[in-house]
């Protein structure tokens, strides 16, 4: 093999290494592992626009939901929200929590996470 071949060879596999998973949470994805859809998270775990939320801040209502939020319950609030969102707006969370994405900015609900329904 040439050195040519060689560093080519390298940085091919620098570049592959790179795109595995590497810590707790990578760019769309929760700490739990939860992956978020690409048009719904802008960021990383640390700076982005999803979080997961408490329970206590979503209320089942007819048809929808009421999520009720506040400054602490998402790194990007700082200042009370009350959105209200229909059921058949609501994507699936796979983790069994509640997920809030906010983007461009604290007042525009981008995407929300609901946990099946147990009855």
């Amino acid at each position: 093999m040439t050195r040519d071949a060689e560093f080519i060879l390298a940085g091919v596999i620098v570049a592959y290494a790179s795109l595995l998973h590497v810590g707790p949470a990578t760019a769309h994805e929760a700490m739990s592992g939860f992956k978020y859809d690409g048009f719904c998270c802008n960021g990383d775990n640390h700076t982005g626009d999803c979080q997961m939320i408490s329970t206590k801040n979503v209320k089942v209502v007819k048809g929808g939901y009421e999520i009720i939020i506040g400054p602490g319950d998402h790194r990007l609030i700082t200042r009370q929200h009350d959105f209200t969102l229909p059921q058949s707006q609501a994507r699936r969370s796979l983790d069994s929590e509640y997920h809030l994405c906010l983007y461009p900015n604290e007042d525009t609900l981008r995407c929300f996470y609901a946990p099946d329904m147990s009855y």
